[in-house]
């Protein structure tokens, strides 16, 4: 299992996020911290966003299909349960995702609508839709 590690210092909220030899910083914006990077959950969308695009393409390159490229808007808010149609959770706030997946290429209608499924099909989309639990020990 590959492992990512965050690092954070004094400089209030400035995070170096390193993952193998490949390192991003995560920051809050002003006035909180010094916006020299994306905060957790605008990062987290993009972890979705580019599994999203790369699962796409990956399925159209296997069938060999005109797909110029993929365009995955995303965007989220947390709303309060009760207010939340088709919704499990009846207490506390459900986090919701918009997914937006523009595609573009000579792709016929079928062509498009399978790519719509696979859309919902990326390893970390279907992470994001089961039960997660997370484990904390110290190191």
């Amino acid at each position: 299992m590959k492992e990512v590690t965050a690092k954070i210092g004094r400089s209030n909220y400035e995070t170096i996020l390193s993952a193998g030899k490949h390192q991003v910083i995560a920051d809050e914006p002003y006035p909180y911290g010094t916006d020299k990077g994306a905060d957790p959950y605008s990062l987290l969308l993009m972890s979705l966003g580019s599994c999203v695009a790369m699962t796409i393409r990956m399925y159209a390159d296997r069938k060999k299909w005109d797909l110029e490229d993929v365009e995955v808007v995303l965007s989220q808010e947390r709303i309060h349960s009760k207010d939340c149609d088709n919704c499990e959770s009846t207490e506390g706030y459900v986090h919701v995702i918009d997914k937006k997946v523009k595609l573009s290429g000579n792709l016929d209608d079928q062509q498009r609508a399978r790519l719509m499924e696979i859309a919902d099909k990326c390893p970390v989309n279907k992470t994001l839709m089961n039960e997660i639990k997370i484990k904390t020990t110290a190191l």
